[in-house]
């Protein structure tokens, strides 16, 4: 099982240490992991902004840069939702598109396919997760609460797994935060508002940490709590799941 790692490009830029604790914990569970050389961002903040054209040429890089591994695997719920739901169709009759099929969230390659029940590290703290609306809405990695289905999370699960830590959800646990890329520019004081709410559920649980699976939304929120002095702090998961490893 060859696995690409795509490390997308503010996580590289802003968030280097959730890429390095990605690589570790993969490795750590045996993963046979390469991470391309030379690749670069998906598209989708020019596709997000309405320039789908200038979108196509990084798709095209993407797909042929990661055709050959079996899966290709982001700690950017995000990102493998637009490469999994937008390529297709951005590089219908122009390439093949093999890697929608293929990319996953770490959280989902982790519970779907390499099925983690060992335990991972140690992180003796409470902790509030925060679920991104990609990855509840998109990509499934926990249930929507708008639907009236059998209550599930993926990346619940796999916290679990880490010793010392105490897990809680805050009050409306998949409402969005309010970060959204072109939203939050075009509608600033809706998202800052939305952030700000969302920050404070997160502190009435009680939690040191929120963490989630997405480092836009945590940029988001952290931005929120700084700029209001609120007191919490901000962990991508993948950095809780290899804590201590």
């Amino acid at each position: 099982m060859k696995t690409g790692l795509f490390i997308p490009c503010y996580v590289d830029a802003v968030f280097p240490e959730v890429g390095m604790a990605t690589y570790k914990l993969l490795r750590h569970l045996d993963i046979d992991v390469t991470y391309p050389q030379r690749q670069t961002c998906c598209g989708q903040p020019m596709a997000n902004a309405g320039f789908e054209s200038q979108a196509i040429p990084l798709a095209e890089k993407f797909e042929t840069l990661f055709a050959p591994y079996d899966y290709v695997v982001a700690p950017s719920v995000s990102c493998t939702a637009f490469v999994k739901l937008n390529y297709p169709r951005l590089l219908e009759g122009r390439h093949e598109c093999l890697t929608s099929g293929r990319i996953m969230d770490v959280v989902e390659f982790l519970h779907d396919v390499v099925k983690v029940e060992r335990r991972l590290g140690t992180f003796p703290h409470r902790v509030s997760l925060h679920n991104s609306c990609h990855g509840v809405r998109e990509l499934h990695l926990s249930s929507p609460s708008e639907q009236h289905v059998d209550r599930f999370n993926k990346i619940a699960d796999l916290l679990r797994l880490v010793d010392g830590i105490d897990l809680v959800e805050p009050e409306r646990a998949d409402e969005c935060c309010g970060f959204g890329g072109m939203f939050s520019v075009e509608e600033t004081a809706v998202s800052a508002q939305m952030g700000r709410d969302k920050v404070e559920r997160h502190i009435q649980t009680g939690a040191e940490y929120v963490t989630g699976p997405d480092c836009s939304c945590l940029m988001h929120m952290a931005g929120v709590a700084r700029k209001h002095k609120m007191p919490i702090q901000f962990k991508h998961v993948v950095e809780i799941l290899a804590a201590g490893l």
